[in-house]
């Protein structure tokens, strides 16, 4: 009764109720000379996060799979801040097919030699059922999560060299989490198949969850094997919001969504802007980032995850990065 008790509370708090965000557009300190990549940065919350850091003069990269979109994307954002003197790029990405994640990077790192924030944004929601990545994968899994592993491994050196010149704790990596962490995923976050030793598959829920809680565990363990080298580490919740992710979703089941819960998108930049570019302390690596932008926890099962055996923990997120390791390792 206690936990759920607390589970109940922590729905709540993250859903209702929630204070205004205390960083925007309005008092974000201007980017200029600094370079972005946000994942699927040209719709929904990440074309919103997009807009706010041109504005403020920086240089953005957006990374996604549909070129004509990002193009689209690119021009009505230019259009909005005629006054920036900030850059918007593409560089074409396809997250669920580990093959041009290694490409993109390396575009990537030809053309600059800095990177402040990582923003692994982009994410799929409820895909039909027979689809699966392009090494066979399930979709949710690779698309939101296993790509972005393989992405920020390719790029972590020209991350941890940013670093090493630039203020503590201003260069990072963040990590799209989701309100089904703490909701819909199995116990202990990640359900192992004893048969295959990868995560199970189960419904799309589970599947979507799972995903997300694997992003979770590669934050905590990023911050927690690397925070040395000066990158932060956090993972967001971005709010319950009206955007693209939903267009798989039932009719009847994305009405009741956008009627009840459905937060306008631009907030859920603002969680994200948090995650990236709020000023925290060293002791904040590997956070959990709850709408707007707050400090949040989790579960009781996936919080004892995050620590490892030798911590007193279940050892659940070092698991799942060991794994990550060696399945992926061809990739990067």
């Amino acid at each position: 009764m206690g936990q759920q008790l607390s589970l109940a509370i922590n729905l709540f708090n993250q859903n209702y109720f929630i204070p205004q965000a205390t960083l925007t557009e309005a008092n974000l300190p201007s980017q200029r000379g600094k370079v972005h990549i946000v994942t699927g940065g040209y719709s929904g919350i990440g074309k919103e996060l997009v807009k706010i850091l041109y504005q403020k003069d920086a240089t953005v990269y957006i990374f996604g799979r549909n070129e004509q979109n990002a193009i689209q994307a690119i021009e009505e954002v230019k259009g909005l801040f005629p006054a920036s003197e900030g850059r918007l790029e593409f560089i074409n990405i396809d997250l669920s097919d580990l093959r041009t994640v290694k490409p993109a990077a390396e575009a990537f790192l030809s053309k600059e030699s800095r990177l402040d924030v990582l923003t692994n944004n982009a994410g799929i929601l409820f895909p039909p059922r027979d689809l699966q990545s392009a090494q066979g994968y399930e979709l949710q899994l690779c698309a939101n999560c296993l790509g972005h592993f393989v992405l920020m491994k390719c790029l972590f050196p020209i991350l941890k060299s940013t670093a090493a010149t630039s203020p503590s704790g201003s260069v990072r990596v963040t990590w799209a989490g989701s309100i089904g962490v703490d909701l819909s995923s199995p116990k202990n976050g990640i359900l192992w198949d004893e048969s295959t030793g990868a995560p199970k598959r189960g419904d799309h829920m589970h599947d979507y969850s799972q995903a997300k809680v694997g992003n979770v565990y590669l934050s905590s363990e990023l911050a927690r094997r690397h925070g040395r080298d000066g990158v932060m580490s956090l993972a967001f919740q971005p709010g319950h919001l009206s955007s693209p992710m939903q267009r798989h979703l039932p009719g009847t089941m994305r009405q009741v969504f956008d009627w009840f819960v459905g937060h306008p998108v631009h907030l859920g930049a603002y969680t994200e802007l948090f995650a990236g570019w709020k000023e925290l302390s060293e002791s904040d690596n590997g956070a959990w980032i709850i709408p707007w932008g707050r400090i949040g926890w989790m579960r009781s099962d996936i919080t004892a995850n995050l620590r490892g055996k030798e911590e007193g923990g279940l050892g659940g997120a070092e698991k799942f990065w060991d794994w990550c390791e060696q399945e992926l390792k061809e990739y990067y």
